[in-house]
């Protein structure tokens, strides 16, 4: 008997990276807060996007798994030598793992919501669309009876 063995994505997840996540869910930075607002509860083109999810070894501050794209809020320290070598080489793991990967500072949120946004549902607009579609056996079993 064969069995079907799709192929689904499951990261391992340490017990200390988990918690770690979820710390980093319940205290959002206020620029953090502003982009979860514009993006919960599939309010951005039907797209959903989850929020502090471990990826591999690190913790991306917005998902969406329907279009592989991860936005990243970066606060004032991402602009030295150091943390910018460090983000390369994340984006370069993530990009490896089929996600596009967006940056935006603190200060862009804060100052400009709608440009953030806007680019943000741009590279949304290449995604498949995140509908699914309808049961069709349903609906003819409801036009047999």
């Amino acid at each position: 008997m064969l069995v079907d063995q799709t192929a689904t994505v499951r990261w391992q997840v340490k017990p200390l990276q988990r918690s770690r996540a979820r710390r980093l869910r319940r205290d959002l930075t206020d620029a953090e807060r502003i982009v979860w607002d514009m993006v919960r509860a599939h309010r951005l083109n039907g797209f959903g996007f989850r929020r502090q999810t471990p990826i591999g070894p690190f913790i991306a501050d917005f998902v969406c798994h329907t279009a592989h794209l991860i936005v990243e809020i970066d606060g004032s320290q991402h602009a030295d030598a150091a943390h910018m070598k460090r983000d390369a080489q994340r984006d370069a793991f993530l990009a490896s793992k089929g996600f596009r990967v967006l940056r935006f500072s603190n200060h862009d949120v804060m100052t400009n919501r709608t440009g953030v946004l806007e680019t943000i549902a741009a590279a949304l607009s290449s995604a498949p669309s995140p509908t699914l579609p309808r049961k069709r056996g349903r609906e003819q079993d409801r036009t047999r009876g």
